[in-house]
C-alpha cells in the first residue's frame, strides 16, 4: 500500500515493531511478523516519516547496504528516531556473505555521529578501505534463512512471541 506523507503521519496502528528495509525485493519478500510493518524507505529523505509522531512508540529497526551509504541513511534515521535500531548491517552478516561482495563506487568520506559502537567500527573500515576497497554488500545478496535466523534471535531477544 502506498501512502503520502499526511496519510501515514495520521495512521493509528496496532504495531510493536517497524521495520524498514531499502529494497523493494526485501520488503515484499519480508517474513511475516505479527504486530509488525515493512516499510520501504528508498534512500535518503526521512521528513516524510518525521511527521509521524506514531513510531516513536514502537521499536524500529532499519536494514540498508552493507556501505558507507547504507550508514549514512541509518545516520540521517536515527536524526529523526533516535531509538531505531540496524538490523543486518552488521560485521558476521557482512563476513558471512563474502561470496556475493560487490564494489561500491562513490563511498561516503565524512564522519557519522549517531551510529553505535559497531557500527561505527564497521562504517570506519569500509570508508577506510580496511577490509577490501569500495567493499559493500547489498541487502538483496543476504540469504533468506539468514535473515530469517537473525529475525528470530531479535524476537526472541525481546520475548516477543510473534515472529
Amino acid at each position: 500500500m502506498s501512502l503520502d506523507a499526511g496519510s501515514f503521519s495520521r495512521l493509528q496502528l496496532a504495531v510493536k515493531r517497524v521495520f524498514i528495509t531499502e529494497n523493494e525485493t526485501n520488503f515484499l519478500a519480508f517474513p511475516p511478523v505479527r504486530n509488525a510493518i515493512v516499510i520501504f524507505g528508498a534512500g535518503y529523505g526521512w521528513a516524510v516519516l518525521a511527521r509521524s509522531h506514531w513510531l516513536k512508540q514502537c521499536a524500529m529497526h532499519y536494514w540498508g547496504d552493507i556501505d558507507t551509504h547504507g550508514f549514512g541513511i541509518l545516520d540521517q534515521l536515527r536524526g529523526h528516531f533516535e531509538h531505531v535500531e540496524s538490523f543486518l548491517m552488521d560485521r558476521a552478516t557482512l563476513d558471512a556473505h563474502a561470496a556475493v561482495w560487490g564494489n561500491e563506487d562513490k563511498p561516503l568520506r565524512v564522519d557519522l555521529r549517531r551510529l553505535r559502537f559497531e557500527e561505527s567500527a564497521l562504517y570506519d573500515d569500509l570508508r577506510d578501505n580496511r577490509i577490501r576497497v569500495g567493499l559493500r554488500l547489498e541487502q538483496e545478496y543476504i540469504g533468506f534463512q539468514w535473515v530469517n535466523d537473525r529475525l528470530q534471535k531479535l524476537l526472541d531477544g525481546s520475548g516477543d512471541p510473534d515472529f
